[in-house]
């Protein structure tokens, strides 16, 4: 049996995400387990973190595992990823190595890699996270790379937490000005899980320039057709938050420009109007608001929008601990089978 990796939400079946998030409901009631007695992760973090390293850490051990926090470059040998590459540089160990050398010693991997921000072509092969998973013989799990497939289900939960029912719901993911150009890995997610539980998706942001990389666009309308629900493209603020149910919000850098930022920032600075305010909230329907956090406030939202009622961003982020637990616990199980 081939070892089984959480790395993208759209290699696991609806029943499949449905079943995670019903044992992340259960230890929202019962935070201590013995579902990882015994186990080890070991979390490798190429970038910083709060909330991932918290709650996977946290996580392991209110269910009697142990993790192993490393960053390679910093605190564990720098690590080399190409294929064939004559390693004269700074990278100390393949990732060959690297990823069989933890699996004699730890149940599983979590791995966190942003892009490298130089050439989409390139960091959209997610290249660290797939490595790992190749040499990996034990499951890997994305803690976020070009997704964020962990934040998905947390942020669904929440969703359903709320409003029961998520299907024909109109949910608007709203790009927002940031000073600088970030991942699109929760984006990219929000509109996969979106359309996988059937809402009504509108993706909303300031020019054609700022829709998200084909395989995802790709990947949310094949599950429109399979799980019903709607996906639109807005660039008209007052027409994609009318009657919306959920308010997501998020900043990303254009792809055409990806590499050479200086190129997009004109663009950018002109669309500091999709702040998430109190006007625009007042047009949807009672909709919910959230984000992935961090969030820089009265930049992406104003704090009036922050601590409305209708802000769920602290319960999306509290959820990231039961879903992980669930997470790992699942591929635990099944590599036992």
């Amino acid at each position: 049996m081939s070892t089984r990796h959480f790395l993208n939400t759209q290699d696991w079946t609806r029943p499949e995400l449905d079943a995670l998030l019903a044992q992340a409901a259960r230890f929202t009631r019962e935070r201590i387990g013995r579902d990882l007695a015994g186990k080890s992760i070991a979390l490798l973090f190429f970038n910083a973190s709060m909330r991932t390293r918290t709650s996977f850490e946290l996580g392991a051990f209110q269910l009697g595992g142990h993790a192993i926090v490393l960053a390679p470059g910093k605190d564990a040998w720098p690590i080399e990823f190409g294929t064939g590459t004559v390693m004269v540089g700074e990278e100390e160990e393949h990732v060959a190595e690297v990823a069989r050398v933890l699996s004699r010693y730890v149940d599983l991997i979590g791995v966190r890699a942003f892009p490298k921000f130089q050439d989409w072509s390139l960091d959209r092969k997610d290249r660290v996270l797939n490595a790992f998973a190749k040499y990996a013989d034990v499951p890997v799990i994305n803690m976020e790379t070009i997704t964020h497939p962990c934040q998905e289900l947390a942020h669904v939960m929440a969703l359903k937490e709320h409003l029961g029912d998520l299907k024909n719901r109109k949910y608007v993911l709203t790009w927002t000005y940031h000073p600088r150009p970030l991942n699109t890995a929760v984006a990219n997610s929000a509109l996969m899980i979106a359309t996988r539980y059937g809402m009504d998706v509108t993706l909303l942001c300031p020019t054609p320039e700022y829709i998200l990389d084909p395989r995802y666009m790709d990947f949310a309308r094949r599950n429109v057709a399979e799980n019903g629900g709607s996906l639109k493209i807005s660039h008209d603020i007052d027409e994609a938050y009318r009657g919306a149910d959920v308010v997501y919000a998020k900043s990303w850098g254009a792809i055409p420009y990806f590499g050479r930022w200086s190129g997009e920032k004109p663009i950018r600075d002109r669309y500091r109007d999709f702040i998430v305010d109190e006007r625009k909230m007042a047009l949807t329907n009672h909709g919910l608001f959230s984000h992935c956090l961090p969030l820089r406030r009265n930049v992406k939202a104003t704090d009036a929008v922050m601590d409305s009622k209708a802000c769920i961003a602290v319960d999306e982020a509290e959820n990231r601990l039961h879903v992980q637990k669930a997470i790992m616990a699942a591929l635990v199980k099944g590599a036992a089978q």
